[in-house]
Order: C-alpha cells, then structure tokens, then sequence
C-alpha cells in the first residue's frame, strides 16, 4: 500500500462494521492473514485491504466493538498454538480447551496459512491407511496422503466414514483429527461420546467450531486443524483429518465474502472459493524419507442436494481430490449400509496401496456387484422364471451384498477382510443363508482368535496369500462353516431364500 517501511505495530480507527466484518482505516501496511487486536481480548484477522481501509475478520470478539474504537496490527501473522499435549483434547479454532479440562500447554506456534510442501519433498502413495470398512479397503483402497472427497445427501452415512476410520487407528500409531465445521452441539455430543466409548482419545483430537460459533472460527477451524496436523508431520508421523463438513465452511465463507461486498458468482459463491479450498487440500501430503516420510490423509466431506453432483461445490472438490466416495441415497433406504455408490466412487490411488492379498482377493468384485444389481433389477420384472444359473447368480449376489454391508462403529480388520474375502471367492460360504453370513462375518474374529490365533499374525505380517495361508484359511472356513450349519435349527429352511422374489416362493410352495 506504500513504500514507507513496514512498522512493528500500527494503530487504526473503527469505521464501520457489517455483520462479522470490521473497516478499519489508518493503517500504512497490511497483509492477508495479519492479526489485529481490539480492545479486552477481542482479536480479528485481515481478509482484505484496498488504498483507503482493512477489513478485518472477528474471529473473537469479548466486546462489542464500536466505531471510533482503536485497532492494533502488528507484524505478526496469525498462528496456532501446537504440540502433543493437544492429543486427546476437544479444542476451538483458537486452540481453546472446550472439555472442560483446564488449558493446554503448546510446544510451539505454527501459522494457520502457510504453503503446501512442494512437488519435490513428495513421495508417491505406497503404505494403506485401513479405515476398517469393507468396501472401501477392498474396492476403494486409501493410502497414507491421500485426499478423498466423501460426498452424499443428507443422513446417508458420511460422518459414519469418517469416525470408523478413526476406530479403526486403535494401536496403528496414526494420529487423528476430527474437525467439525458448523456442527449442532448434539451431533459433536455424540461424535464425543463415541470416542469414549472406544477409548479414541487416547491418539485423537476434536476441533470444533460448532453451529453457534462466530462465522470467522467456523472459516478458520479447518486451516487451524491442517496446522495442528502439521506439526506432528514434522515429526514424521502420520496423521489423518476428516473434515465434517466442508458445505458449511464454503457456506460460512460465501456469507463472508458477501459481507465484504465481493461480487458473487455461480450458487452466489466467490470466484476464490475454488482457490480456498484447493489450498487447503494441497497441505495433504506423503514427505520423502529424507523428511521424515510422515503423511497427512484428508476425508473432506461435502453434502449435496438431492444427488446433484454437479453443484459448484461438490464438482470443484471432485477435480482437486483423488477419488470419491459417493452415499446414495435411495442404496441407503434399500437398507445398504454403508450406502456407496460403486459406480460413481472411485480412488485414483488406485490398488497400488492394497495389500496384496486384498488386491487379488478384491479385482472382480466391483464387476460382479455391478452385474448382480442389474440382474436384479431385470427379475423384478416378474416377466418368466428364472433358470438355475440365475438363481446361483443372485445367491452369490446376495452374498456379496451381505459382505459389504456393514454396521457402523463396527471396524472389521484387514486380515478378517482377507478371510471372508477368500472364503467368498472359493464360494465357501454357498451352504449359508444370508443371515448365516452375517453370523459368519460377526464371530469370525472370536473364532479364528479361538482355532488359528497364528493364521491372523501370519496374514498381516506376509499381507500377500501364500500356500500355507491359503490352507490355514480353507482350514478355518471349512471349521467355521460346519459349525455354523451345525447349530442351524432343526426344522429345514426353506428351499427359496430372500434374494428370491415372493411370487416364486409362493409358486414354489403350491407346487408342493
């Protein structure tokens, strides 16, 4: 704004204010992202400056700020408080206590806006991040710095992804974050107590900045998680965030830029919003071994209107991630939960970060799921009856369906997924009814801890099938599976199971 020479601290007068927004005039220098403070605590950040006054974001306001009242800006960007005394804590934007559990004690102070690691301190994608959900680990493979955009209509699952992702980091060293943007105080109630309930917080941190929070922590909450995430990659850890959920941040910074009177684009958003959110999603990343080799995993999650996937927001994520993983709707009213979507979700990550096991286990499934929802969609048109071959095509249809169904806050590890994977392929689970297969996948664990407890550290220690794990595993199956029909009750089932229509069945009792 000038040439004179940038000054430790600045002094400026109150203009005006418009909602969030302060115009402050009397400052000869500013920057983006510079901090300003107001009167008894109450602080703002810089958003925006032309030749005549700054407009200042609140991010904290203690008391009401007044025209004529004097702003402080100094040289200082904003930055967060970071450290491990974090872990384990629910904090604000401000890196605030919100637990109630006295302050927390910060190692250091990192800015909430820096620069993305560049190209060249980068690795290619190569460790598995196990989220511990079935489809995603065997058909849409996470690797550790990857970002993938979890999108769906609202109530169909998306917080679900996010939270078992995070069960599922139990005792793998990974550090988690979850950041809710704009959530009710009930809903981070509950996300809360889940985390006690299975003992999360003992590798994880909340940051919030709930529905009732001001519009500038709400548009910072997500920078400030990326810094606290920061700081353990640096140590060479990893670290995985789930940000829940980016339609309220872009909301909120629409609200924003309207205030500061930016001309508004399509949906009435910004022309930057493009440019917030591709930044922030760069800061995900897998540094070299010379670095440490510490990675930073993202499952932003956007919702969207009645399976519009071509609203600003959602198709602007979909081009700056690697990979979706979209929620359906009308899937999740059918009862297929998780409800994903395996046409229209996708990890361009690819299989390379699978184990091989589940790599080899998991190729043709997605084609298969595929071919059987069609096949089952044309026999419900009820037009003529069905052959033998299609009757065995919509048991092992219906089987595979009952595999990738799942129930939340349920993580299933991945070498029970390499059991039941292989068990499907070998159709060794043919002899099972379909609730028989969900006693199958429950007690799996508690049986092969029981008979094979070396065949589980054997899988994960090789993670690729090997002749003596093939035998232990058709070993354990074979157990299993007689067990199970052995305890089946003693009147016989009927000859027609649910993958069946009713008219059939019906026709196949009168015929008796």
């Amino acid at each position: 704004m000038s040439n004179l020479p940038l000054q430790y601290t600045e002094v400026g007068t109150v203009k005006a204010m418009r909602g969030c927004i302060v115009f402050v005039q009397g400052f000869r220098n500013c920057i983006n992202g510079q901090l300003i403070k107001f009167g008894y605590g109450t602080i703002g950040m810089i958003v925006g400056f032309n030749e005549k006054e700054a407009q200042v974001l609140i991010i904290k306001e203690t008391d009401k700020i007044k025209t004529g009242d004097k702003a402080v800006a100094s040289i200082e960007p904003f930055e967060t408080p970071v450290g491990e005394k974090f872990i384990g804590r629910i904090v604000s934007p401000l890196a605030e206590p919100l637990d109630g559990l006295g302050p927390i004690e910060f190692e250091k102070k990192f800015p909430i806006f820096p620069e993305s690691p560049p190209i060249l301190v980068r690795q290619p994608l190569k460790k598995t991040l196990e989220t511990g959900i079935k489809v995603l680990d065997a058909m849409i493979p996470i690797g550790f710095g990857q970002r993938e955009l979890v999108m769906g209509d609202k109530s169909t699952g998306k917080t679900t992804f996010v939270t078992d992702t995070i069960l599922n980091q139990k005792n793998t060293g990974v550090i988690c974050i979850y950041c809710g943007i704009g959530k009710p105080r009930s809903a981070l109630a509950k996300i809360v107590q889940l985390f006690k309930d299975h003992d999360c917080f003992k590798y994880s941190i909340i940051v919030s900045a709930g529905a009732s929070a001001p519009p500038g922590q709400q548009y910072l909450s997500p920078y400030v998680a990326c810094s606290i995430a920061e700081y353990f990659l640096k140590q060479g850890k990893n670290v995985f965030i789930g940000f829940d959920y980016f339609t309220k941040h872009a909301w909120c910074y629409r609200e924003i830029s309207l205030l500061l009177g930016r001309p508004p684009g399509r949906d009435s958003y910004p022309g930057d919003i493009f440019y917030l959110h591709s930044k922030m999603i760069e800061r995900a990343c897998y540094l070299d071994e010379k670095r440490g080799g510490g990675s930073i995993t993202f499952f932003p999650i956007v919702e969207i209107l009645e399976g519009d996937l071509t609203a600003f927001v959602p198709s602007n994520l979909v081009s700056m991630t690697d990979g979706q993983i979209y929620l359906s709707a009308s899937l999740f009213g059918e009862g297929q939960k998780p409800a994903l979507d395996l046409g229209l979700s996708v990890s361009r990550v690819g299989s390379k970060v699978q184990w091989n096991a589940i790599k080899n286990l998991s190729g043709p499934l997605r084609l298969e799921y595929l071919q059987y929802r069609e096949l089952l969609r044309i026999s419900k048109l009820k037009t003529s009856g069905h052959s033998d071959e299609t009757l065995e095509k919509l048991k092992r249809g219906a089987i595979l369906t009952e595999i990738l169904r799942q129930d939340k806050d349920k993580p299933v590890p991945q070498e029970i997924q390499v059991i039941i994977f292989y068990a499907f392929n070998k159709k060794m689970m043919n002899d099972l009814t379909i609730p028989e297969v969900r006693v199958f996948q429950e007690e799996l664990w508690d049986f092969a801890s029981k008979i094979k407890p070396d065949l589980l550290t054997l899988i994960r220690e090789k993670r690729k099938l090997e002749p003596d794990i093939e035998k232990g595993i058709t070993d354990l199956v074979g157990k299993y599976t007689q067990e199970i029909i052995a305890r089946r009750q003693s009147e016989k089932p009927d000859e027609f199971d649910d993958y069946v229509d009713d008219d059939k069945k019906s026709e196949a009792v009168a015929a008796k």
